[in-house]
């Protein structure tokens, strides 16, 4: 082999020795650039998960903090009806002096029972003179008034009760309301009535 055909044979092989170079840094840094996204869509993946694990781990404290707080909520939903019977008792046993001593005892029993619920959340809602409040009070009637502002319970028909910051039951209530203006128009037209009568 001449001298001219070993460089020629030498410059070839360098050029077929660096396009395989060149060849396996361009795999490699296609491999690279892979690895690198599908780190980067696991990582996403990752955070997003955690985030919804976090929200539901959140949702079921809260969920099992209400239990917790409201778990008495049926048991004093049904133990209202005894309170009212025991209320209704004490308004019928007014004013007979025979069974005073049982009122008492009525009296007593009542107070303990609302003292033992009241331990538990029971709260009483106080409606008389109190402005008309659709959350806690339920509107069973207008009555016409002019000694109060509009809208003011002046009647309460049944109690109400809330167990801690809920409404159990709303207190059915008869609210205050302007005397009409033909109820007015009436009186004065019997007024007038009256006049003439007593003209002729």
């Amino acid at each position: 082999m001449t001298e001219e055909e070993k460089t020629f044979h030498e410059d070839i092989t360098q050029k077929d020795i660096g396009q395989d170079a060149s060849r396996e840094d361009v795999t490699d840094d296609d491999t690279t650039e892979k690895l690198k996204k599908s780190l980067e869509e696991a990582n996403e993946k990752y955070i997003r998960l955690y985030a919804d694990f976090e929200n539901y781990r959140k949702v079921a404290a809260r969920n099992k903090e209400e239990q917790l707080k409201y778990a008495n909520e049926e048991l004093l939903t049904d133990l209202l009806t005894v309170i009212d019977h025991l209320e209704l008792a004490l308004q019928h046993s007014a004013g007979n002096e025979t069974s005073n001593a049982l009122a008492e005892g009525v009296q007593l029993t009542l107070k303990e029972l609302k003292g033992v619920l009241e331990k538990h959340g029971l709260v009483t809602i106080d409606a008389l003179n109190k402005p008309f409040d659709p959350f806690v009070h339920h509107a069973m009637s207008q009555i016409e008034s002019e000694s109060v502002l509009e809208n003011t319970v002046v009647k309460e028909f049944r109690k109400g009760y809330m167990l801690k910051d809920r409404v159990l039951r709303a207190a059915l209530v008869g609210v205050a309301k302007k005397p009409s203006s033909s109820g007015a128009s009436r009186e004065s037209g019997s007024e007038n009535q009256s006049i003439s009568k007593t003209n002729t």
